[in-house]
């Protein structure tokens, strides 16, 4: 069984990111600026949020974080949006979900200008995906693309399973792992919660990504030997000896999974990290997308 080490992948990809921002300023490129949006203060966004403004510092970045209060209206939140739009400083723009319940995520999403979509959920990012066409991909189906393509890992004709069909991870994952490119050309099942017979379909996985938001959700029975897991979950079960009261665990029971893989993601530093520089090379070419200065 190999690791494959999220924060050992990220540390590689932030220095080519920084080594690629160093020769675009000195053609005269803009230094890419990324504006993100908090409403209240979820610990979980906080600490999303609070790395990815962090990255964006380490690799030389600009960043801007905006925060609201929950009593933020939804017609507040999407003129912020809006003059993130209109703002030609700012490359990036991204809404840390969730958002409270009385503000439609969709129409928050759909407000965001396209061209500045570097989270990739805009359904014409989504459109440009699944068409093929250049645009922003989804973070963390981005990252995981990163991760397979670090290793050197080939899924052309393999099987993969994605557990989970959220519009953030399960659904553009299916379509990346099975488009005409490398990493790619993949025969992809996607399974939900409703799946019958859920086992039939993950023992059948060359490659299993989990992504359904269940603590220990696959277990050892439910993986074929030598698979391949991206274990996409971050879930908080309590634990008394952590100062917190609770530790992370994926969707993946890795400590009984583990031995049978070829490889496997742990939780945390495993797709998490590799979000982040998915988001952070969008950002960078959203810069590259507009005219030098």
């Amino acid at each position: 069984m190999q690791l494959l080490d999220g924060i050992a992948v990220s540390n590689q990809i932030k220095l080519e990111l920084k080594n690629e921002l160093i020769e675009w300023k000195a053609q005269g490129g803009k230094v890419p600026h990324l504006a993100a949006i908090l409403v209240g203060n979820n610990p979980a966004s906080e600490a999303y949020v609070g790395n990815k403004v962090k990255t964006c510092a380490e690799l030389g970045f600009e960043s801007t974080l905006l925060r609201f209060d929950t009593t933020i209206t939804e017609f507040e939140l999407l003129s912020e949006v809006e003059k993130l739009n209109l703002d030609d400083r700012v490359d990036g723009i991204l809404v840390q979900l969730p958002l409270p319940s009385h503000i439609s995520e969709d129409a928050v999403i759909n407000a965001i200008n396209p061209d500045k979509d570097v989270d990739g959920f805009h359904p014409i990012s989504q459109g440009r995906m699944i068409l093929g066409q250049p645009g922003f991909l989804p973070a963390t189906p981005y990252g995981i693309l990163l991760m397979l393509d670090h290793y050197q890992i080939d899924i052309t004709g393999k099987h993969c399973v994605v557990v989970g069909r959220s519009n953030i991870v399960g659904k553009p994952m299916s379509v990346l792992l099975s488009r005409n490119a490398n990493p790619g050309n993949a025969t992809v099942t996607i399974c939900h919660s409703k799946t019958a017979d859920l086992k039939a379909y993950t023992l059948q996985a060359d490659v299993l990504i989990a992504a359904i938001g269940r603590a220990r959700f696959i277990t050892e029975p439910m993986v074929k030997a030598g698979a391949i897991v991206i274990d996409v979950g971050i879930n908080r079960v309590a634990d008394t000896s952590k100062k917190s009261g609770f530790r992370l665990v994926g969707d993946v029971d890795f400590e009984s999974v583990a031995s049978k893989c070829s490889f496997i993601t742990p939780v945390p530093k495993g797709v998490g990290p590799m979000t982040i520089c998915g988001l952070m090379r969008n950002t960078l070419n959203a810069a590259k997308l507009k005219k030098v200065n």
